[in-house]
């Protein structure tokens, strides 16, 4: 399941990158550049790799010098054959993207065509976006911070974690589609982020593992800060509601989004990625010490909720809950709630 949800991912990041990004000849010769300049650094790392392993059989006895020489010579060979073939490849493509360009076969996409530029300056963007014409899709950076903790038995009351040090990060890039050709309320918002998500055990405790459970025990040494730290990869799916309506431009009509209030209501799917414990501590020299632990801890890795946010142009209040379980076979389940504020910037 999670080949599954990163493959999702990468296919949605690809999908992204050719919705929103104009190709141009020479982003393409570059490429093709890139490719040649490439081959040659993977052929060199392989190669190396393979004397590596020649040099092992050599020194555990197996070949004796003279069939490590002729070994080497044998690969080194092969692996000069296979750079000219590869790169005479290359070669031919960037051949064949010359002659489509010199028969007019490639032609630059006039400026008018573009739907926007990406931009940290949200009102410099909207300008940008209404001169050079209406779209049904637009891409935004979703950045977004806050308070994290566990439910447990239906409450966050009486929690075994620090309410206000216990904190989330989610950063990630969203497509924004309207729905209806000529209706701007309904959008489909998808996208895929990365979340951190750190939880601060109260009363001196850390995560111990007891097969395939995880618990909180009391440390025998005093801890100043103890960090339960899980990286995921989410894909987010949201219906919006934006109410920032439309206005007439040069006779004709541009839909404005993320220019008044906005809701949105949804869920995500992803996978855990990375887990692990850090607690700082002074040893008995007094030395401070902070150590770090990576592990499965028995968390979920498979992860999905719903979400939801409201708010006004790019800022927004935005609350997330886990529908699965954190611990996978903790006796008692535990389901991640995080509220904070989330930006939207075109």
């Amino acid at each position: 399941m999670r080949n599954f949800t990163i493959y999702l991912a990468s296919l949605l990041c690809l999908f992204l990158t050719k919705t929103f990004a104009q190709e141009t000849f020479e982003d393409k010769a570059k490429a093709i550049a890139d490719k040649i300049e490439n081959i040659t650094k993977d052929e060199k790392a392989s190669l190396k790799l393979e004397i590596e392993a020649v040099n092992s059989q050599l020194e555990s006895g197996s070949i004796t010098a003279d069939q490590a020489d002729a070994k080497k010579l044998q690969l080194a060979e092969a692996r000069a054959k296979s750079i000219e073939f590869r790169v005479n490849e290359a070669q031919n493509e960037l051949k064949d993207l010359v002659q489509q360009k010199v028969d007019g076969k490639i032609t630059e996409k006039d400026s008018s065509e573009h739907t926007y530029k990406i931009s940290w300056d949200p009102k410099k963007n909207r300008k940008n976006r209404y001169e050079a014409g209406e779209s049904r899709t637009t891409s935004q950076f979703v950045f977004s911070f806050g308070a994290t903790n566990l439910v447990t038995d239906g409450a966050v009351a009486h929690s075994d974690f620090k309410y206000l040090r216990s904190h989330y990060f989610e950063l990630g890039v969203t497509g924004n589609t309207r729905i209806f050709q000529n209706y701007n309320l309904l959008h489909a918002k998808y996208g895929v982020s990365v979340t951190y998500n750190t939880l601060r055990p109260t009363d001196n405790r850390i995560f111990t593992e007891s097969g395939d459970q995880t618990y909180l025990t009391t440390s025998p040494i005093h801890q100043k800060d103890t960090h339960f730290r899980n990286v995921s990869i989410i894909v987010p799916v949201h219906l919006e509601f934006d109410l920032s309506g439309s206005e007439m431009k040069d006779d004709k009509r541009v839909f404005r989004t993320h220019d008044s209030f906005r809701v949105g209501l949804g869920g995500f799917v992803g996978t855990n990625v990375r887990t692990k414990q850090i607690l700082e501590f002074e040893d008995y020299k007094g030395d401070d010490v902070k150590q770090k632990t990576k592990g499965d801890y028995n968390v979920t890795d498979f992860v999905y909720g719903v979400s939801a946010y409201a708010g006004w142009k790019e800022l927004s209040l935005y609350c997330k809950y886990d529908l699965n379980p954190f611990f996978e076979d903790n006796p008692v389940d535990q389901n991640s709630i995080s509220l904070g504020l989330r930006w939207d910037w075109n």
